[in-house]
């Protein structure tokens, strides 16, 4: 039998040295694998909005199996880290998603374009600026403004306000309508000490091509020359030939009515009335004489 030389040391028992910790190969995460195809799956989906509800369901799911997959002893997370990060991230994507299908079903619904145009009497239109609720438009006598459409600087009355599938016309205001709002209807009430009740007669006509038709959502308000806003619902009074505001219309069809507003009788003729054609435009505001 040879002897090793003294400078070599002994060859390890087989199977290694006693008490020797063995490393252990760690597993495939099956849940893992699952948890990262259904967020992959369910984020594809969360970005058609016709399939919107179908990525909200797997996203959780996915979420949750990631979770679970992570919490795995012995087992490769790596598939288990993709899956919540992928179904965080289509989370939000599918949020992003329904609010833009939300604000476009909304436009659809109203028929507002974000961009306002008014024409005046005898002038051209003119693009109101968004969020100013106003632009340059010409006037009767040609000349521009940068601020007409404001309080400050209303447009003149006949003028129509255009949004989208709407247009708006105030043809004409009646700034003392007591009599003819009393004669309409023997429950209305006077108007208060101070006041009285000023008519304006609008027409709104719908461009669009909804075969079902649609109803006109146009508001219209009073403002005092003070600054204070009054709209017509706040008289429970039924003024003659009221604006029909209730009945759909469709392709080229328009209405015609009278709202009517109580204001101050010392200061009737100097307030505006803002004008929206649709919910979401912007105001413009017409002068009531």
């Amino acid at each position: 039998m040879t002897t090793p030389p003294p400078h070599m040391p002994p060859a390890p028992p087989a199977g290694g040295f006693p008490g020797a910790p063995a490393t252990a190969e760690k597993q495939k995460n099956i849940v893992g694998r699952i948890a990262v195809i259904t967020a992959v799956v369910g984020f594809i989906f969360a970005c058609i909005p016709g399939a919107l509800i179908v990525g909200w369901i797997l996203l959780p799911i996915a979420f949750i199996l990631g979770i679970v997959g992570l919490f795995q002893a012995g087992k490769r997370k790596g598939t288990s880290i993709a899956a919540v990060i992928v179904a965080i991230v289509g989370i939000v994507v599918g949020f992003v998603v329904f609010a833009t299908v939300v604000s476009n079903a909304v436009d659809d619904a109203f028929g507002g374009s974000g961009d306002v145009s008014v024409s005046t009497p005898g002038g051209s239109a003119d693009a109101a600026a968004a969020g100013a609720g106003a632009a340059g438009a010409a006037s009767d006598s040609g000349s521009s403004s940068a601020d007409q459409g404001t309080r400050n600087n209303p447009y003149p009355l006949g003028s129509t306000v255009s949004d989208g599938d709407w247009q708006v016309t105030v043809n004409s205001v009646t700034l003392d309508a007591d009599d003819v709002v009393s004669a309409e209807n023997p429950f209305n009430d006077a108007a208060p000490a101070g006041s009285q009740y000023l008519l304006a007669n609008v027409t709104v006509t719908y461009t669009g091509t909804d075969p079902q038709g649609k109803m006109p959502f146009t508001t219209i308000a009073y403002v005092t020359a003070e600054g204070n806003t009054v709209n017509s619902y706040d008289s429970m009074v039924l003024a003659p030939d009221t604006l029909d505001t209730l009945s759909p219309l469709f392709e080229g069809a328009s209405t015609t009515g009278n709202v009517a507003f109580t204001v101050p009788s010392a200061s009737a003729g100097d307030g505006t009335l803002a004008v929206r054609a649709t919910p979401f435009g912007d105001k413009v505001f017409v002068a009531v004489r």
